[in-house]
Parts: C-alpha cells; structure tokens; sequence
C-alpha cells in the first residue's frame, strides 16, 4: 500500500469507526458487534504505526489513551464559565419566575434540565474537531484535560452535520453507578480502600496523568450548553437539540431530561418528578437547573458579578439526620490499610437504621475536628455507607476529648506509615499482623482466587489462632488429623476441606496470580498479566518498561508488582507455592472451534451438565466472550434453572436470543 492509498484507508477507517462510536455510545443502538469493531479499531492502529503522518490527534486510537500528562495546564476560558446561584426552596423559584417576568416584556419560555452531579467541562470545536477540553476552574481559567476528555466515549472527536465553525459545547462529566460499582469491585479484590462516590471519583479520573486510566474507568458526558459567535439557533432549547444532530450525546426530552415550558406549574412538575425519580438513573443528579430560553432575553436579563440572571438551580435536600457520635474504631485491611470508622447512636436515615459512618481517614477527621461524644450531621447520598458530613458544635460538651488518628496498629501496635501521596496510614508488618496474615488467606481462597470448599472466615481464624498457618503456602501442609482436632470439625468437613486444598492446585495460573494478592493486582489485571507473560518467572523477571507494555498495566501496577518481587519473603512463598504443585504459567487451550466468534455470551442460572465456570470456558474455547450482564451488546443468553426475573424481563425486551444448557451444546456441536 503506497502513502496516497494508506491516507484515502485511514480517512475511510475513521469515519466508519466514528460512526459505529456514536451509535454504541450515543444511540445506544449498535450496527455491529464487539469483534467487528474491534478489528476495524485494529486496522486503523496499524495503519497509523505504518504512516504516523496520516495520523490525526482525534484518531478514534486515542479513545485508548496512552498519553501522559505531567502538569496540567491553566488556560483561560473564551467564555466565563459562572456558577449558578443555587437554592432550596420552591418559593425562591417562585420568586425568581416573578423576577423574570417584571424585567421581560412578552411570553417566556423556560427549559427545565436535570443538575448531573459531575465535573462541568468545555469543550472547543475548530472546523468540527475537537481541539481542547478545559474545566471549570474558577470560571474565568481551567486545567487542559484534553488528553482525557478524548479517552470518553460519548464525546465525539469529530463532527457531523452543520456545525459552527468554531464554538464550545458545556456539559457535565459524570461517573455511571455501575462503573463506580466495577470500580469498588476491582479495588476491594485487591484490598484497596474503596472510593466515597461518583463525583469525587469522577473528578480525580479527569484529573489523573496517565489518559490509559482514564479510559478504562469508563466516564461519560451529556453536553447541552452552546458558546460562540455563530449560534444559529434562537434558543437555549433549540440549540441542544441541533447539538443532538452534530453527534453530541444530549439530554433528550423523551428520557424527560430536558423539557421547555411556559409556566411556573411546568416547573416545578419536572422538579417534583425527578426529585421521587432521581433515584432510578443509572447517574447521580443532585437538583434541577432552570433557563430563560430565548437567547435576547437572557442577553436583556444579563448577569450578576457572579451568576447569571436568567438561570437558576434548585437543589435537593440531601438525607441527612443528627446523631452522638460514640467513638472511633479503626479496622485493619489485608494490605495493612487503616480505616477509621464512626460509631453513632442508632438512627433512621433513608429507609435504613445507621450505626456507622465512614470518616475516610486522618485527614477527613482532622478537617471535621471531631470530638468523642459529638452530636453529628449523617448524610446518605452516592456513598458506599453513610458520611458525616458536619458536626453541630453547639451540643459539643466543653470536657469531650478531640478524636486525634491512632500512631499504631490496633491489632499488633507497629507503628504506622503513610506514603508520600496517599492518603490512607498503613500497617507494614504484612508477616504477623492478624487481620493482615488472615485477610491474605481468605483472599487466596476465595471463590474468584483458589475458590477452596471447606474453608471459610471462622476456619481461617481458628488455623491461624492455632499456629496451623502463617501464610497461604502452609494450606498445603494441613493434614486431616491436625483439621480433625479443631474444635466443631466433623471427619466429613475435615475431609471436604484437605480435598479443596488438593483440588486448588488444578487453579488456572491467572487466578492463582490473582490469589497471591499483588497490590493493585485485581482480577482483570491478573487475567491481562498471565496472557500477556505466560508464567510468573517472566512477570518476576519484567522490566518496569516491559509491565507498562501489557495490557491495562499502568505505572503504579508496574511499580508494585516490581516492589513485590524485591521482597525475598515473597520469592521464598512463591517457591513454595510452586513445589506444592500450583500453577504457575498458562494452560494454552485448544480452541474447539468458531462458531460463536465475535458473540458475547451471558449465563444465568443453575445448570445440570456443567458448572458455572466450565460454561464460560466452553464459551471462550469456541471463539466467544463472556458477559458480566445482560445488555445491547449480549448475542446469547444462556439461561438454567432459578435464572432471576429480572434477567428474564431484560433479556426479552432487549430481543436476545435465549438457549437452554442443551441448545447451547447442541450450538457448540454444530460444526
């Protein structure tokens, strides 16, 4: 292929892959599968490694990410991004209509918008590409996030349609719950503490350096606000709604997002509505933004020094109840984290009674200046559990004792460290610290590890409280005399125990790297390590530049898995782990057969012929991908006994093809 022919195929490939982006993410109606696109996607990658002059800076290869940004720059916006002025009550909304009305002479329109609790962003378009992405800020400069914002796959990189030459489009950026909940999985696999909430998680991805993370914490937008010199549309209304035609995901009036009305009852109908139904959206919203429509009548009502006159946000009123703080425990994680938790007297907060409330950490103590006996504010919102969010002082009783963050280990009293730009204490005694030396076990042995029957959390504690066990390696020196004589331990649960431990060592390399509990080493990472290196000599051995090269490994992942092998404690329990018969490089399957080539494939329910987990290797072996859930994307369910309503309900309305365990073996067999 001659230079003229590889740029005509690069402009044809972007456009194609562009154009089956915006039908995933925007339209969520996709043309074809997972594998065709990403062949196409692959076609162009190596297109522009062979002709890197034909390689555009909004090429849909930079969806992947790969850049990394040291320093963010400052950059001042073309347009002032001004906060809203913000209220709570329905009859400051009535005021602010009235206002509206004594300053503007004829009919009014408003356009009611759902307030998404994200990072607000503008984003410059110049001859339909994007060309930087900046964020609020103070209103008048932001940072340049623009290595980031390419990496979101509902922001299109480049336009279609009749745009404006040049303008900026704002919206909100936000984190979907399932990706925070994907997310909270990911980092409780590997003992890290979880993330507070969407938003903040939402705000320090924006933020982070290294766009490849970006990507994969799946963020995305609804963009709806229209700056420039060449708006052609006579209305706020009007212009998200072009915007839609551009390739812009943008809050549609059919989802009830977006609505335009002309009257005060319309208001606060949308405000009610969605302040009963914001709890059914995949995001988090935290109130309703109201507009003057027209454009000339917002120029007419113009602005504050800080707000605009012609728009206005109602807020909803968090759950929040007053409680005594008892006092402040502290719980030891496997990786020696240190989390301090708040001990409340009972309450009722959303629909649930509250004990406890996280606090985070030191910092998160020292900034609330919390004192034992405090009577203090609860709040529920996006939280993993409940937050405390403020301390009424002028219950404090002047005698109480400030809450100041422990100096060492409440389980083996080692002083504690904290790294340079964490924000969490540890623990570092990872060879005696009870719950340290525990919570390693029960993660090897856990169903997504060595999924070793017999053994359970109280197991683990009684083998450990009698020095049966120091490390997952000593497993496999239990005999079934030593588990016969533990206390409420039958010959039956003796025997089913010794024979989990013997069939552990059957566990495929991926998940045994997974066990072995690497920090920041989860599940899907462990998978894209042992494909990528085949065996733990050659993970062992990697260069910090030959980790960042595989799949999904980023530089902390790099510099903890190097860290790790450092340690001649862990080469030693590798070893040991090796001379019991564990697997320890990957088991090159032969591939049956095609038939369910670029289809992804969901199972749900019980099954008589295979387990679980010999179905999803069934489905791989046979050129399939399994799926987590049910969605657009699913080509088959295949569904078993006690498969849950739910499933069924979404599977149906979607028009998925579902088979039963014999239709699916007879599928596989076909060939």
């Amino acid at each position: 292929m001659n230079a003229t022919q590889a740029q005509q195929e690069i402009s044809r490939l972007t456009e194609q892959i562009n154009h089956h982006n915006y039908l995933y993410y925007v339209e969520s109606n996709p043309e074809i599968s997972d594998y065709e696109f990403d062949l196409l996607l692959r076609q162009l990658q190596d297109l522009e490694a062979a002709f890197p002059q034909f390689a555009s800076p909004n090429s849909p290869t930079k969806r992947v990410g790969g850049d990394i940004t040291k320093k963010f720059k400052s950059v001042m916006h073309r347009f002032p991004m001004l906060s809203l002025s913000n209220t709570y009550s329905e009859e400051e909304i009535v005021d602010w209509e009235n206002r509206i009305k004594k300053l503007i002479e004829g009919p009014i329109e408003f356009v009611c918008e759902l307030k998404y609790d994200g990072v607000a962003i503008g984003i410059r378009y110049e001859n339909g590409q994007l060309t930087r992405a900046v964020t609020r800020g103070d209103g008048e400069k932001g940072e340049d996030v623009t290595a980031n914002v390419r990496t979101i796959r509902s922001i299109p990189l480049s336009l279609k349609g009749d745009f404006p030459a040049d303008f900026e489009i704002r919206g909100e950026i936000f984190m979907p719950h399932a990706q925070f909940k994907k997310l909270n999985e990911e980092r409780e696999d590997i003992g890290e503490a979880l993330f507070a909430n969407p938003r903040n998680t939402a705000s320090g991805t924006l933020k982070m350096q290294d766009s490849k993370v970006v990507a994969e914490r799946g963020l995305d937008s609804y963009l709806y606000g229209i700056y420039g010199t060449d708006i052609q549309a006579k209305g706020h209304f009007e212009s998200v709604q072009q915007a839609g035609t551009w390739g812009f995901k943008i809050p549609l009036d059919k989802n009830k997002f977006i609505l335009k009305t002309d009257s005060i009852e319309g208001i606060m109908e949308f405000i009610h509505y969605w302040d009963k139904k914001r709890e059914d959206l995949p995001f988090d919203i935290d109130g309703i933004v109201l507009k003057v429509n027209d454009y000339q009548q917002q120029k007419t009502l113009g602005f504050t020094a800080k707000s605009p006159r012609w728009a206005i946000a109602y807020k909803f009123k968090a759950n929040r109840v007053e409680t005594k703080l008892n006092e402040v425990t502290y719980q030891v994680g496997r990786t020696g984290a240190i989390t301090p938790v708040a001990n409340l007297t009972p309450v009722q907060l959303g629909g649930t009674t509250v004990k406890r409330a996280s606090l985070h950490n030191a910092d998160q103590i020292e900034k609330l200046d919390l004192h034992v006996g405090d009577f203090v504010y609860v709040e529920k919102g996006g939280e993993i559990i409940p937050k405390i969010v403020g301390v009424n002082v002028d219950k404090r009783d002047d005698s109480s004792e400030r809450v100041t963050f422990l100096e060492n280990c409440p389980e083996c009293q080692t002083a504690l460290i904290r790294r340079e730009g964490e924000a969490h204490h540890y623990c570092p005694n990872e060879k005696t610290c009870p719950p340290q030396v525990k919570g390693r076990i029960e993660h090897f042995i856990s169903r997504k590890a060595m999924n070793m029957d017999g053994l359970g959390t109280e197991t683990v504690d009684l083998l450990v409280e009698k020095g049966l066990i120091h490390n997952i390696a000593d497993l496999y020196n239990l005999t079934f005399e030593q588990i016969l004589n533990l206390d409420r331990m039958a010959e039956k649960s003796a025997d089913n125990l010794i024979k989990g431990v013997e069939l552990s060592k059957e566990v495929p390399f991926e998940r045994v790297l997974f066990g072995i509990g690497i920090r920041f080493v989860g599940e899907t990472v462990a998978k894209k390590l042992a494909k990528h290196f085949k065996n733990i000599d050659n993970i062992k051995n990697a260069l910090y530049d030959q980790l960042i090269e595989a799949d999904e490994i980023g530089e902390k992942i790099a510099i903890s898995i190097q860290q790790f092998f450092l340690e001649e404690e862990n080469i030693k329990l590798i070893e040991n782990l090796k001379s019991k018969g564990l697997r320890f490089e990957i088991e090159e399957k032969v591939s049956l057969s095609s038939v369910l080539e670029g289809k992804t494939v969901v199972i749900s329910g019980t099954f008589e012929t295979f387990s679980r987990d010999e179905l999803k290797e069934l489905i791989e072996r046979n050129g399939g991908k399994n799926g987590s859930s049910i969605s657009s994307k699913t080509d088959y369910l295949v569904a078993g006994a006690n498969m849950g309503p739910a499933k069924l309900k979404q599977a149906n309305s979607l028009g998925i093809n579902m088979l039963s365990e014999n239709e699916f073996i007879k599928l596989i067999n076909s060939l």
